[in-house]
C-alpha cells in the first residue's frame, strides 16, 4: 500500500509540475505595471502541492516547473529569469505550506495564503534590487536606469529605482500574488477531498 501511495503521490507531484511549467508560458503583461513583469498564475500547482503533499512536494513542483520551462522553450533570459523564479516561488509557497501544515483548518489556510501574499510581494522588492536587476543588467549589459525607463515608459510617476519598486514590482505582485491565492484557495475547495482519496491521505477538514 505504501508503494502504491508514493506512485500516486509522485505522478500527482508530476503533474502539478507540468501544470505549472504550462502555465508559466501563459502570460501577459499588466497595464501599470513595466513590460518585463508578467502576469500568469504558474505558482499556483506549487502551492497546491505544499498544501495537499506538504512544503517539500511544493517545493519539488517549483524546481521541476523551471527545469522542464527550460527544457521545452530555454531561457531568454539567461538563466536570470528562471533563478528568480525559483527564489520568488519558494518565498511564496513555502511560508503557507509551512503555516497550513501546522494549522490544517479553515482559519489556518486563510492566514497562510494572506502571509504569503504579503511577505513575497515586499521580498520581491529586495530580491529585484539586490540580485535581479543587478544580474540582468550584468548579463544583458545594460545600466539600471534602462530598467527604470521601462518602468517609466508604463507610469511617469516612477523616476528611480525606490520609486520603480513601490509603483511597479510591489503592485504587480500583490495582484499576481493574491490572484494565484484565491485561486489555490478555490480549487483546492472543490478537488482536495477527491485527490486524498486518490492518494489516500488522511481527510482535512481545512477546505
Amino acid at each position: 500500500m505504501k508503494r502504491t501511495v508514493n506512485a500516486r503521490t509522485l505522478t500527482l507531484i508530476a503533474v502539478l509540475s507540468a501544470l505549472s511549467a504550462v502555465l508559466m508560458a501563459v502570460n501577459f503583461p499588466l497595464p501599470f505595471a513595466p513590460t518585463f513583469l508578467k502576469f500568469d498564475i504558474a505558482e499556483f500547482p506549487g502551492l497546491f502541492a505544499g498544501f495537499f503533499l506538504g512544503p517539500g512536494a511544493g517545493a519539488v513542483v517549483i524546481v521541476l516547473k523551471n527545469l522542464l520551462k527550460l527544457f521545452l522553450q530555454g531561457s531568454e533570459t539567461m538563466y536570470v529569469g528562471e533563478l528568480m523564479n525559483v527564489l520568488g516561488s519558494m518565498i511564496f509557497t513555502l511560508p503557507a505550506s509551512f503555516i497550513y501544515k501546522h494549522r490544517r483548518d479553515i482559519k489556518g489556510a486563510r492566514i497562510a495564503l494572506i502571509v504569503s501574499t504579503i511577505v513575497c510581494s515586499l521580498a520581491w522588492i529586495p530580491l529585484n534590487l539586490y540580485i535581479g536587476f543587478p544580474m540582468y543588467a550584468a548579463v544583458f549589459g545594460m545600466p539600471l536606469e534602462a530598467i527604470v525607463g521601462m518602468g517609466a515608459s508604463v507610469n511617469p510617476l516612477i523616476t528611480n529605482l525606490p520609486t520603480l519598486m513601490l509603483l511597479g514590482i510591489l503592485p504587480f505582485n500583490i495582484v499576481k500574488l493574491s490572484v494565484t491565492s484565491f485561486v489555490t484557495w478555490w480549487l483546492y475547495k472543490k478537488a482536495g477531498n477527491h485527490l486524498r482519496s486518490l492518494v489516500r491521505l488522511p481527510a482535512s477538514g481545512a477546505l
